[in-house]
């Protein structure tokens, strides 16, 4: 597949631009760019994920991947692989709406890729990665720099849709939602992630530091959160857990025994630990959350509501204290 068969673009050259709709484009290195003027905080988005995106020795080490690809197969699937050769035909048209490097897609696609018609659009640079990635990998794709929330084509067009972790750094989560489903062909599927609201005290310490870094530099609050992972980190090397002896409702603390950084990992700030991934690998994901400025969090009731309203059945919904996982079911 490619782009050219969807878009009418003609024999379209490398340099030339194209007027698509209201939007002008260009291409480049063979990828059909979006020449558009975008709002603030997207434009902010791409360029934090192109720059996270260009990290490349900070997400892809084999243990990475796989504990990346194991956590998408539960969430998604179940535990069930093979789920997605009934859900994905051979040919089908697979659109990765917000794809950045593909780091998820690759994972999740895998040996399908080249039985599939996968495009992956992002709003950032990192569609050149995503191209490097895939060539190595010896895998099939197609890429497109755009805003995913106005995209060259006219009603339902895919056969699934695939947004792990996306459509809240839009500048609507709802919104996106109900764009990208219109784009979706009758009895498709469509896969998502987003964040789900935290307690009250995670909540505020987030948008905290959020707003600390908003005036740095990509690489000057990339640095400003190695302390923050730090800590984490030490938190997590103490393997310490804690009884809470009753639950704390109005802080969303539950009771029980917690490891004493998942207790402050879950209901005080984002520092995120695993004790068999590099400090750079560990602050790449505190990055990934702390720096988009647009990073809206939702409610299970939230999703479903909107989901009803775009016409889209839950097949499956995974709700977990980091976010929300849903494979939706296009009406006929």
């Amino acid at each position: 597949m490619s782009w050219r068969d969807l878009i009418p673009v003609g024999d379209l050259q490398e340099g030339q631009g194209i007027t698509l709709g209201s939007r002008e484009y260009i291409l480049v290195r063979n990828i059909l760019r979006q020449k558009s003027v975008y709002s603030a905080s997207q434009d902010q988005t791409k360029t934090a994920f192109g720059f996270k995106w260009a990290k490349r020795d900070t997400y892809e080490s084999p243990t990475m991947l796989a504990n990346h690809k194991q956590w998408m197969i539960q969430r998604y699937l179940g535990g069930r692989p093979e789920l997605l050769d009934q859900w994905v035909q051979d040919g089908a048209l697979v659109l990765d709406a917000g794809c950045g490097a593909s780091y998820s897609g690759l994972e999740f696609f895998e040996t399908r890729l080249n039985h599939i018609q996968y495009l992956g659009v992002d709003i950032s640079e990192a569609v050149d990665v995503a191209v490097e990635r895939f060539r190595a990998a010896g895998k099939r794709g197609e890429f497109m720099q755009a805003d995913i929330l106005d995209l060259p084509f006219s009603g339902p067009t895919f056969d699934m849709i695939f947004s792990e972790g996306v459509l809240h750094h839009t500048d609507s989560t709802q919104g996106a939602l109900s764009y990208l489903a219109g784009l979706l062909k009758p009895g498709g599927r469509f896969l998502f992630y987003v964040y789900r609201v935290k307690g009250p005290i995670r909540e505020f310490s987030d948008d905290h530091i959020r707003e600390v870094i908003k005036g740095m530099g990509d690489e000057e609050a990339w640095e400003a959160l190695v302390p923050l992972t730090k800590l984490g980190q030490a938190l997590g090397e103490l393997n310490v857990k804690v009884k809470v002896p009753e639950a704390v409702p109005y802080l969303g603390i539950p009771a029980g025994e917690i490891d004493i950084q998942r207790l402050f990992y879950w209901y005080v700030f984002k520092a995120f630990y695993r004790s068999d991934w590099q400090l750079e690998e560990m602050n790449h994901i505190n990055f990934d959350w702390y720096r988009p400025q647009n990073c809206h969090r939702q409610t299970p009731e939230d999703v479903t509501s909107w989901c009803a309203e775009v016409g889209l059945a839950i097949d499956h919904m995974d709700v977990q204290e980091s976010g929300i996982t849903v494979v939706g079911l296009k009406g006929t």
